[in-house]
């Protein structure tokens, strides 16, 4: 498996091995201990697998108390990923990073706490897999909403398909502090 450091620290772009024949294709999605040597020690406790269509936008969501580590695959079709770090005491607090994750290109991305995160569906439909560090707990989740102006991400569109929640977001800057990480709570 090959990793690619990306923009931000401890976020990380994972090109898993790929063996082909006649009969297809046969990957690893994970592999503990493989991960591991490449700094990848996260416990995983849960699976999430979501399908949408194109301009579904689903995030960008952070869990503060609890937070999670994520390790998101694309399964079939294409996504626009988006990590934003939201740590209030990081250098790089505001900045973000954008990936393209696919059925066909077989990448993955590792985005440890602290991170909101986010995905913009660019095929006609998507499935996506992401494995986390601590289980979902609904009181404890917070977000960003997607097209924050001051964050200045690059969408494929203008209009997306968001559920009641996301819709309802704030901007990153009027987030209060105490709903914030700190780099001391997250790798």
């Amino acid at each position: 498996m090959k990793v690619i450091p990306v923009d931000l620290p401890g976020i990380v772009l994972i090109e898993p091995r790929l063996f082909t024949d006649l009969r297809g294709y046969f990957l690893e999605t994970y592999q503990a201990q493989r991960y591991s040597e490449h700094g990848i020690t996260a416990r995983f406790v849960q699976d999430n697998l979501s399908f949408s269509r194109r301009g579904v936008v689903r995030g960008l969501h952070y869990q503060l108390v609890e937070p999670q580590g994520k390790l998101v695959m694309v399964l079939q079709g294409e996504v626009l990923d988006l990590v934003v770090d939201i740590r209030q005491d990081s250098p790089t607090f505001g900045q973000w990073s954008q990936n393209t994750l696919s059925a066909e290109n077989h990448r993955q991305l590792y985005v440890p706490p602290g991170f909101a995160h986010g995905f913009a569906v660019i095929s006609a439909t998507a499935t996506v897999l992401y494995k986390v560090t601590a289980f979902y707990n609904p009181g404890d989740e917070y977000g960003i909403i997607w097209n924050d102006p001051n964050l200045g991400v690059d969408w494929p569109f203008s209009e997306a398909i968001l559920s009641d929640k996301d819709s309802k977001f704030p901007q990153l800057r009027d987030v209060p502090v105490d709903l914030l990480p700190h780099m001391a709570n997250s790798p």
